[in-house]
C-alpha cells in the first residue's frame, strides 16, 4: 500500500480499502470492504474511525450498495439504498458526519431516470465527499494554525488526525500546519483511555511526521497544566450542536474544565459536516455507550474482578462556555457561536 499510505481509506474501483486502525501502532495493514454490510462492520469495530472518516466510509458503503443491488428501476434501488443506509447510520449514532454523508449520497439517486446512471452518480457523490473532506482539513489546518504560536506546548486527547479523516486531521490538521510552519511546537498527548486512541494512533502519526511529543496518562493533564507546562488544548469533534455545544471523545470535557481553571485556550477544529444545527444545544446529542469490555480488559486482558461492571460512554459534552473558538474550513469561529456556525450553511 506504499502508494497509498498517506491516506486513511480510498475507493479501488470496485472495493473501500481502509487502514485497520485495530492493528496499529503494531502493524500497519489495510482491511478491504466489497460490500455495505462490511463497511458497517469495520465502523462498529472501530477498524475505521473518527467523524470525518467514517461519513466518508459510509458514503462508499451506500456506493457498494448501489454497485452491488439487482434493482430493475430506480425506485427499487433506492429501497435498496436506503435499507443500506439505515444499516450505516445505526452503527455509531453520536458523529453526525456519518448520518449526513448517508443522506447527501442519498440524494444524489434525484432525477436519475436508469439504475446505471442512478449508481454512477451515488459513487460520484461519495468521491465529492471524501476529495471535500481533505481540502476542508487542510483549510482547517491554515486558519487553526494562525492560534498556535511559536514555541506552544499544546495539549490534545484522542485522535483528531489523518486516520480520523481522509489523509490530513482535523486537530492535528492544526498542528501539522503549524509544525509546516516551521513553528517549534511541543504535543502533550493523552492516552485517552478506554481504547487508547491517543497512545495509538495520535503518538504513532505525530512520530512518523516528526513532530515532538509527550505520551501522558488522561489523569496528568491537570498536573502540567498546573505546572505551566501547557498552553493550549486542541482537539476535534463528533458533533457540534448549534449553540456550540461540542460533544467528543470521552474525556474532552474534562480537558476543557481543567483548561478553563488554569486560563489556557481550548479549541475545537472540525469541518462544518460535524455541525448538526438541528440540535439546540449538547443536551440533545446522543451518547453511544460502548462494550463494557472495553473498560474491563485491556490488551484482551482482563484488569478488573470477576463480577465487577462497567459504565463505557464513548463521549461527553463539552458546553460551549469553555470553548475560545471553533475552527473549520471557513475560518476561526469565536462566542457566541451560534450565529456563526449558521453562517456556515447560509454563506
Amino acid at each position: 500500500m506504499a502508494e497509498r499510505s498517506h491516506k486513511t481509506l480510498w475507493w479501488t474501483g470496485s472495493s473501500l480499502e481502509m487502514i485497520d486502525q485495530t492493528r496499529l501502532p503494531g502493524e500497519l495493514v489495510t482491511l478491504e470492504c466489497r460490500d455495505y454490510r462490511e463497511v458497517a462492520r469495520a465502523i462498529r469495530q472501530m477498524r475505521v474511525r473518527g467523524a470525518p472518516a467514517i461519513g466518508v466510509a459510509a458514503a462508499y458503503g451506500v456506493a457498494l450498495a448501489a454497485l452491488a443491488s439487482r434493482a430493475p428501476d430506480v425506485e427499487a434501488l433506492g429501497a435498496d439504498l436506503r435499507e443500506a443506509g439505515a444499516a450505516l447510520r445505526a452503527t455509531r449514532p453520536t458523529a453526525v458526519n456519518l448520518a449526513w454523508a448517508v443522506e447527501r449520497t442519498l440524494r444524489a439517486l434525484a432525477g436519475q431516470t436508469s439504475v446505471g446512471a442512478a449508481r454512477e452518480a451515488i459513487l460520484a457523490e461519495a468521491t465529492r465527499i471524501s476529495d471535500e473532506d481533505e481540502a476542508m482539513c487542510r483549510a482547517i489546518g491554515r486558519h487553526g494554525s494562525q492560534l498556535i504560536p511559536d514555541g506552544a506546548r499544546i495539549l490534545t486527547h484522542c485522535n483528531a488526525g489523518g486516520l480520523a479523516t481522509v489523509s490530513y486531521g482535523t486537530a492535528l490538521g492544526v498542528i501539522r500546519a503549524a509544525h509546516e510552519q516551521g513553528k517549534r511546537i511541543h504535543v502533550f498527548v493523552d492516552e485517552t483511555r478506554p481504547v487508547l486512541q491517543g497512545a495509538r494512533l495520535t503518538a504513532w502519526e505525530l512520530a512518523r511526521e516528526g513532530i515532538p511529543l509527550t505520551l501522558i496518562a488522561d489523569n496528568m493533564a491537570g498536573h502540567f497544566m498546573r505546572r505551566g507546562q501547557i498552553d493550549l488544548a486542541v482537539v476535534g469533534a463528533d458533533r457540534i450542536a448549534a449553540n456550540g455545544d461540542v460533544a467528543n471523545k470521552i474525556g474532552t470535557y474534562t480537558v476543557a474544565v481543567l483548561a478553563r481553571e488554569h486560563g489556557l485556550p481550548f479549541y475545537v477544529a472540525a469541518p462544518s459536516s460535524t455541525v448538526d444545527l438541528s440540535v439546540a444545544s449538547g443536551e440533545q446529542i446522543p451518547i453511544e455507550e460502548r462494550r463494557p469490555e472495553e473498560v474491563l480488559e485491556l490488551a484482551g486482558k482482563r484488569i478488573a474482578p470477576p463480577g465487577v461492571q462497567a459504565a463505557n460512554p464513548a463521549f461527553d459534552v463539552t458546553p460551549a462556555r469553555y470553548v475560545s473558538a471553533i475552527v473549520t474550513e471557513a475560518g476561526v469561529i469565536r462566542p457566541p457561536f451560534e450565529p456563526g456556525l449558521r453562517t456556515l450553511f447560509t454563506g
